[in-house]
């Protein structure tokens, strides 16, 4: 048997918001959100907010890879079909994740970010790499690759 300890995350629920340990060595299990039982997608971004970044982050074996953007931004909306190619590319290997820095200005605020979009990898809780303005899908794996 595999040990897959090492690929557990907590997910928040795309419905309702509650945070989900998930193990992303068994996504094709489909996992469902253990309040509302919406199945928890794995496949696309998934939204962070001041209030779930700090727990999702700290508790990830996984890289985690943030996109800080805003919905007003244009360069952001060009972005943003690749960084979901990217989630469905990265499913189970790492987490592909979006903070709306208009509604999430304390993480915003922490990881200083002055322009939008902008691309961090976390590792261990900490940021590894860094990269500002959109970018294609090659950048963006090997931003993901940083150690």
């Amino acid at each position: 048997m595999t040990d897959t300890s090492k690929r557990l995350a907590i997910v928040p629920c795309g419905a309702c918001g509650t945070l989900n340990r998930v193990d992303l060595a068994r996504t094709d299990a489909a996992p469902l959100c253990g309040s509302c039982k919406s199945a928890i997608a794995l496949d696309s971004p998934i939204a962070l907010t001041d209030a779930t970044f700090d727990k999702v982050v700290s508790n990830s074996a996984v890289p985690i890879i943030v996109d800080f953007y805003a919905d007003w931004c244009g360069p952001c909306k060009a972005m943003a079909p690749v960084f979901a190619d990217l989630a469905r590319r990265q499913r189970g290997k790492a987490l592909v994740a979006k903070v709306d820095t208009d509604r999430s200005q304390v993480i915003a605020q922490r990881f200083s970010i002055r322009s939008i979009p902008t691309l961090t990898v976390l590792r261990d809780g900490k940021e590894v790499a860094r990269q500002v303005g959109a970018v294609p899908m090659a950048a963006l794996e090997r931003l993901l690759e940083t150690r």
